[in-house]
C-alpha cells in the first residue's frame, strides 16, 4: 500500500506540469485550450521516437517540450493572426496533432522496451524515481514561471489575460502575449507528455484522451482546497491539487471500482469540484465546519 501512495505522489507531481501549463492559458489567458489534447501525446511521442532512434533522453524530453511549444505557436497563430474562435483553433491542431503523431512513431504505440530513459539513471525504485524527477522538475519549472511572472514582462502577460483591452491601451500586444502564453503552456504539456511516456515505458496515440480533465481537475481541487492564495502559491497548489487528485482515484480504486470507469470517475470529481464554491456560497460550509469545530 505504500507503493502505491508513493506512485501515486509521482504520477501527481508529473501530471502536476500539465496542470500548470494548463493553468496558464486557461486562467491567466482565459483561453479555453484544447490543444491539450493533442499537445500531451505529441510529446509522448517525440521523447518515444527520439530515444528509440538513439537521442539521449535528457535532450529527447526537452525535444518533446520544444514540440509542445511548436503546437501551441500554431494554435497561437491560427486564433490571433488567424481570427478563428479560440475553440476551433485548439480542436483543429489537437486534430492534425493525431496523425502527425502516428507519422512519428509509425504506429499507434509505440514501446521503450530495453532503451534507456530518464527514470532509469536513478536506482531508487520505479516508484521513487518518479517522485524524484517529478519533483525537481516542478520544482525548477514552477520557480522559473514565479521569477517570470513578477518580471514587467509577466506582469504585462497577466495584464493581458486580465484584460486586453486596458493592456493595449497601456502599449501591450495581447496577441503576443496570448501567442506567448500558448506557447509556454503547451511546451509544458508536451514536457510533461514526454515524461510520462518514458515513467510509463511507452506513447500510445490516444494517451491524451481526458488529459484535460485531469489538468482541469489539479486546478480546481488546488483552488478549492487551499482557497485564496497569491498567483505564485496558486502554481504550487495545482501540483499539489494533481497529487491529492492521483490519491482520490486510488481511493476510487480501493472502494472496487472498475479501471475503466476512471475517465467517468474523473469527470464527476472535476464536476463535483467545480461546484463546492457554489455549494459553499448557498450553504456556508465553512462557516459551519468551523463552528462545529470550535465546539
Amino acid at each position: 500500500m505504500m507503493m502505491l501512495g508513493v506512485s501515486a505522489i509521482g504520477q501527481g507531481l508529473l501530471y502536476g506540469l500539465l496542470g500548470v501549463g494548463l493553468f496558464l492559458t486557461f486562467r491567466i489567458l482565459d483561453f479555453p485550450d484544447m490543444t491539450v489534447e493533442g499537445t500531451f501525446p505529441f510529446g509522448a511521442a517525440v521523447a518515444v521516437a527520439a530515444i528509440t532512434h538513439g537521442v539521449s533522453p535528457l535532450l529527447a524530453t526537452l525535444l518533446a517540450g520544444l514540440a509542445g511549444m511548436l503546437a501551441g505557436l500554431t494554435t497561437g497563430l491560427l486564433a490571433t493572426k488567424g481570427h478563428m474562435p479560440m475553440l476551433l483553433a485548439g480542436i483543429l491542431v489537437m486534430t492534425g496533432l493525431f496523425s502527425i503523431n502516428l507519422r512519428i512513431m509509425g504506429r499507434a504505440n509505440l514501446s521503450l522496451l530495453n532503451q534507456a530513459n530518464l527514470f532509469k539513471y536513478l536506482h531508487f525504485g520505479p516508484e521513487f524515481n518518479s517522485v524524484i524527477i517529478g519533483a525537481g522538475s516542478a520544482i525548477v519549472i514552477v520557480g522559473v514561471l514565479i521569477v517570470f511572472l513578477n518580471t514587467q514582462r509577466g506582469q504585462a502577460f497577466i495584464a493581458a489575460g486580465d484584460n486586453p483591452n486596458m493592456a493595449q491601451s497601456l502599449g501591450i500586444n495581447p496577441d503576443n502575449q496570448q501567442i506567448l502564453g500558448l506557447m509556454v503552456g503547451n511546451g509544458l504539456i508536451g514536457l510533461a507528455g514526454g515524461l510520462v511516456a518514458q515513467n510509463n515505458g511507452y506513447a500510445d496515440v490516444n494517451m491524451g484522451i481526458g488529459v484535460i480533465v485531469i489538468g482541469l481537475a489539479a486546478i480546481i481541487i488546488g483552488e478549492v482546497v487551499f482557497g485564496d492564495l497569491t498567483l505564485s502559491q496558486r502554481l504550487i497548489a495545482v501540483v499539489l491539487g494533481s497529487i491529492i487528485y492521483r490519491f482520490i482515484l486510488l481511493l476510487v480504486l480501493a472502494l472496487g471500482f472498475n479501471p475503466d470507469d476512471l475517465k467517468l470517475v474523473s469527470a464527476v470529481i472535476l464536476a463535483l469540484a467545480i461546484m463546492v464554491p457554489q455549494l459553499d456560497a448557498r450553504l456556508k460550509l465553512k462557516k459551519t465546519l468551523k463552528k462545529g469545530s470550535v465546539r
